[in-house]
């Protein structure tokens, strides 16, 4: 069996011109299952960096903030940017860490493929569930790459089932692996039909290519002829070749495997052990011969800003008007780096743009490209591209930014609610003003990171996506903007919904000497389904009974009780008010008044009527056999609802529904009825209605949160 000893690609792919040859890719997990160690090989690999750093040692190139290095975790996506094989790829590496999943929304939201990145020992855990599902509702192509083949239980077959059994995917495996665990020595290129063994003193740069041995051979054909039955659904000529067991060529086979990535009907699946620079380069070429050009992905829905049931599109051409969307904001002290997508025409160093969500104008003074926390100033970014502008001072997270003699509205981005909050204040009383500045630029970076000032008590309260996401913000504020802080004990962020629908009638009335305050508001207030779960208003006066200019005012004060939530201070969910009728004054009404009016009749309509809802997770806990009685009986104690128990080898997979107010220091828990070797993850899953018995005692007051 002759071997040649390789430093250039098995398939070399030509750079085509513009932007065909330009990919924009996410690396996508669970935590843990080596994103970023992925992408670490992927920049040494293309040479963008000259030696790797790794997670573990706290020196991963793509965790460059102080936190990351700390946890040996992502916790904020990183951009980077690097040639392969006459390719530009744009990189984004995303946090597997639930309590950042923002971070991988609105990447998903922006990118044009991803690399799902699996544990073969692990397969598709908790967060990659997620993370999938993301990609779905984004219509993202991706490609699995099975990492850690190297480690001990390393199954590549049941890892590519568990895609099947988990995700409902159609993964489709373009190599084969050669050996596992430690004698995990290559793969099988199932197109090419050759045996591509790694180089261990190769750093990856180099390979052997020889021929399949012989007592591999029969499983290896019988891979690509399953290969090849899926990859003949996509193009007819293929078809015929196939059912007449004629050669076909590795062209057709790469253009009916694309056809396929690209319509997200298959997911091609490669292995590999990026820690040990197995397989990542391979990986690399599929990431340009499988997922799509700016030019191969359907042009950017959006709306006319002027009316929004007319809907407009843009395709990634240099000759469209100018669009580009804002998918990332860090708040620095020279101003905000924005990171955008631009999606059709050039974005211009110097050009005015529109903000049609603010409807105010937007200077791009400085633009660049940003390798992780470097950076490199650039004059102009093609439709496409990723850049970064600085300076932008109206511009938050999902916002659009356009040529104003063409605007467009650009679909914005979901984010899910923060299910966690703590109160939180300054160590000296003088650092108060420092910590509203502080937690200011947090809001404005994180879309799921919110503040709020309780009116009662004036504490402030944070709140999040988990234990972790808060633990990490204060330690932002106490490393990077050097404030000492103290903070409550975690509680839950409930939500507020009317029990049943009435009228009320609120009278605003104040006489004190002089003009008074005078304002009637009857509203109607239904429990029902609306737009995002939110707030309606409807208005239903007729014959002037409240003058055109009072009305939007009941609705801002109705408004108002709907997003502070009152006395508990919780905000509500699928609220429709209607302002029916009421009674102004010719004197004394005002637009505080009818304000007022709108605040009390919420007031009115709040008493004794509101049910409380509570955030539910989804836990997936992985404990051995011996355990899973305890697992299962704690999880039921913290009213939980177990649906699902799995096996993977002599470890049990517990999957359940409890709320968050049950799971506080659950690791510790676990920890002690494990005697420390079950792990777990949670997601956020929904609300549902609280217990009466608990509600009746939050809202009376009987529960003490701090």
């Amino acid at each position: 069996m002759t071997s040649a000893l390789k430093s250039e690609s098995p398939r070399k792919t030509a750079a085509q011109p513009g932007l065909q040859s330009h990919r924009n890719i996410g690396i996508m997990a669970h935590i843990d299952a080596g994103k970023t160690t992925v992408t670490e090989r992927i920049l040494f690999l293309t040479e963008k960096i000259h030696r790797t750093g790794e997670v573990h040692d706290g020196a991963a190139t793509m965790d460059y903030l102080e936190e990351e290095q700390k946890r040996g975790i992502t916790i904020a996506s990183a951009a980077t940017s690097c040639e392969w094989n006459g390719h530009s790829i744009n990189i984004i590496d995303t946090p597997g860490h639930v309590d950042f999943t923002a971070e991988v929304e609105r990447s998903l939201r922006v990118l044009d493929g991803a690399v799902a990145v699996f544990d073969a020992v692990s397969g598709v855990e908790a967060q990659s569930e997620t993370v999938w599902r993301q990609a779905d509702r984004y219509g993202v192509p991706r490609i699995c790459f099975i990492n850690k083949m190297d480690r001990v239980g390393a199954d590549f077959a049941g890892a590519v089932d568990s895609i099947i059994q988990r995700l409902g995917a159609n993964p489709v495996p373009v190599q084969m692996p050669v050996g596992a665990e430690k004698n995990f020595t290559g793969v099988i290129d199932l197109v090419r039909m050759k045996m591509l063994t790694f180089v261990e003193s190769g750093e990856g740069r180099t390979y052997e290519e020889s021929e399949i041995p012989a007592e591999l051979q029969e499983e290896a054909e019988l891979n690509r002829h399953q290969m090849l039955e899926v990859a003949a659904e996509f193009d007819d000529d293929l078809l015929d070749l196939f059912l007449e067991d004629e050669p076909i060529s590795d062209e057709m086979v790469y253009a009916a495997l694309r056809k396929g990535t690209l319509c997200m009907k298959i997911t091609p699946v490669l292995a590999g052990s990026a820690l040990k620079h197995k397989g990542v380069r391979f990986m690399l070429d599929s990431v340009i011969d499988l997922l799509p050009s700016p030019l191969e992905v359907p042009p950017v829905e959006g709306t006319d800003i002027r009316d929004e049931s007319i809907k407009m599109e843009r395709r990634a051409d240099k000759s469209e008007p100018v669009s580009a969307m804002a998918f990332k904001t860090i708040a620095e002290a020279t101003g905000d780096l924005t990171f955008v997508r631009v999606y059709s025409g050039v974005l211009q160093k110097g050009a005015r743009l529109l903000n049609p969500r603010t409807g105010k104008y937007e200077r791009i003074s400085r633009l660049m490209k940003v390798h992780a926390n470097k950076r490199e100033m650039v004059d102009a970014s093609n439709a496409g591209e990723i850049a970064a502008v600085i300076g932008l001072k109206n511009t938050i997270t999902g916002d659009t930014l356009c040529d104003p003699d063409q605007p467009i509205a650009l679909d914005k981005i979901s984010f899910p609610d923060s299910v966690i909050s703590v109160s939180i204040e300054p160590k000296k009383t003088a650092d108060r003003d420092k910590l509203s500045v502080a937690i200011a630029k947090v809001v404005r970076e994180d879309p799921t990171f919110h503040a709020q000032t309780v009116e009662a008590t004036g504490q402030l309260i944070i709140s999040g996506m988990g234990e972790l996401h808060l633990e990490v913000v204060v330690n932002r504020l106490k490393s990077e903007f050097k404030l000492e802080v103290q903070t409550g004990r975690p509680r839950v962020a409930y939500k507020q919904r009317l029990h049943r629908g009435l009228e009320t009638e609120a009278r605003f009335v104040r006489q004190s000497g002089g003009r008074g305050q005078f304002a009637v508001a009857r509203v109607r207030f239904e429990a029902v389904e609306t737009k995002d779960n939110g707030f309606e208003f409807v208005d239903e006066i007729k014959g002037g009974a409240v003058p055109r200019e009072y009305i939007s005012c009941v609705g801002a004060g109705l408004k108002e009780i709907f997003e502070s939530g009152g006395r508990l201070g919780y905000p509500f969910v699928n609220v429709r008010a209607a302002l029916y009728d009421g009674k102004a004054h010719d004197v004394d009404s005002s637009e505080l008044a009818f304000q007022s009016a709108g605040v009390l009749a919420f007031r009115q309509a709040m008493e004794n009527n509101v049910i409380l809802l509570e955030p539910y997770m989804k836990v997936e806990v992985r404990a051995p056999e011996e355990f899973l009685g305890s697992v299962v009986g704690d999880l039921n104690s913290r009213r939980g609802e177990v649906n699902e128990v799995d096996s993977q080898g002599d470890l049990r997979i517990v999957r359940s529904i409890v709320p968050i107010a049950e799971m506080f220091a659950y690791s510790s828990a676990l920890r002690g009825a494990t005697q420390g070797r079950g792990s777990f993850s949670m997601e956020f899953h929904e609300y549902r209605d609280l217990p009466k018995s608990l509600s009746d005692k939050i809202i009376a007051g009987g529960e003490d949160e701090e």
